[in-house]
């Protein structure tokens, strides 16, 4: 009886140290030690993440948007994210500046996401094609916008808050040069 109360009991604390040991690294710590060991070395670096969101295009997928002051100055950007085999991978990158001639930008492959900066309070909302985008604010007078299409090369529409609309290019042609 000894014997067999030892053997669960051992078996028990088995269980539990495979258990216990084998947690899921958090989204937050994959990200994080993922931005630390991009950024190793160098000087003046800073990053700050703004948003997240879990299950944007699918279940086990995540989209984050951070700011980042490098060597570049001040940029903003936004990364997609999926997780397999309660591993997360990191996919995709877009960035952006705030006083850039590029007014938005969208990733080349599925999913394709649509982003942008939004200087001021005009617009109230964004279009990606049909798809409504998330307004996100950053800090005061910056905001950053971004929207999941299955479909690639849509038009990049943006509501007015006197209600007119406009239909954006990704190029401000009056403010700069082409990509």
């Amino acid at each position: 009886m000894k014997l067999k109360f030892l053997y669960l009991a051992i078996s028990a604390f088995s269980i539990f140290l495979i258990v216990g040991c084998s947690q899921q690294q958090t989204f937050e710590t994959f990200f994080h030690e993922k931005m630390e060991h991009m950024h190793i070395g160098e000087q003046d670096y800073f990053y700050k993440l703004v948003y997240k969101e879990f299950n944007v295009v699918h279940q086990d997928d995540a989209v984050t948007v951070f700011k980042e002051n490098n060597k570049h100055g001040e940029q903003i950007f936004i990364a997609y994210f999926e997780k397999q085999d309660n591993q997360w991978s990191w996919i995709q990158t877009r960035g952006a500046e705030w006083n850039s001639p590029v007014k938005w930008s969208s990733m080349n492959q599925k999913p394709f996401i649509y982003s942008g900066t939004i200087s001021g309070n005009s617009i109230s909302e964004v279009y990606a094609g049909d798809e409504p985008a998330k307004i996100i604010n950053v800090e005061e007078g910056k905001r950053f916008w971004y929207a999941t299409s299955p479909i690639k090369d849509v038009e990049v529409m943006v509501v007015k808050e006197d209600g007119t609309k406009e239909i954006i290019e990704d190029i401000n042609y009056e403010e700069g040069s082409s990509k």
